[in-house]
């Protein structure tokens, strides 16, 4: 997936919609295959920013730098945010939550308005699961399988504490992925559409 996001065709239902999990779990390929039909699709700012940082051998990394990585995330999500109101509807390769599992999971509080801010995104979060099967380590993702089950429980736990309705995914291929998204979206589910408050 390239740093630009990828453009759209119609679609009905509007929004902001984030596609979230521990590390190594489909998500960038669930995104990858989104962008394929069409949607908007916003890249994994965190992997970006470790890609830039380990290129040009600079500190700005998780494992030296948590909060002043978290930081950064931040302000390259809300540039995503601000960027999407030009679009329908948009995905996201995790999302201001995220950033605060990260934290959580890191033994740091998070920071800010993040929970506020989060309102942002459409009130559901598509939620990719551990899947022992498919998980790779590379340079970017240094954690064993157990220490993504650990991430995974810990953002999965800040979504439904910052009040989205989290939808797990299939442990599946991609195209029928892209179909329980498509499906859920196509839905008349009111869920997808506003927060409760």
């Amino acid at each position: 997936m390239s740093d630009r996001p990828h453009t759209t065709h119609g679609r009905a239902r509007r929004g902001r919609f984030v596609i979230s999990g521990g590390p190594g779990t489909g998500k960038s390929t669930l995104l990858d295959a989104l962008a394929g039909t069409g949607e908007v699709c916003y890249p994994e700012v965190s992997r970006q920013l470790i890609r830039e940082q380990m290129r040009h051998g600079a500190p700005l990394l998780p494992w030296n730098d948590l909060a002043g990585f978290a930081r950064e995330c931040v302000a390259r999500m809300r540039a995503q945010i601000a960027d999407s109101a030009r679009h329908a509807r948009a995905f996201f390769d995790r999302g201001l939550p995220d950033v605060a599992g990260y934290l959580r999971h890191g033994g740091a509080a998070p920071f800010g308005a993040l929970r506020k801010d989060s309102r942002a995104y459409a009130p559901v979060v598509f939620f990719a699961p551990p899947w022992r099967e498919i998980y790779v380590n590379d340079s970017e993702r240094p954690q064993s399988f157990e220490e993504s089950v650990a991430l995974s429980v810990q953002i999965r736990r800040t979504y439904a504490e910052f009040g989205f309705v989290v939808v797990d995914l299939e442990l599946a291929g991609v195209q029928q992925r892209v179909r329980q998204v498509q499906r859920f979206l196509d839905d008349t589910d009111p869920r997808a559409d506003s927060w409760a408050d």
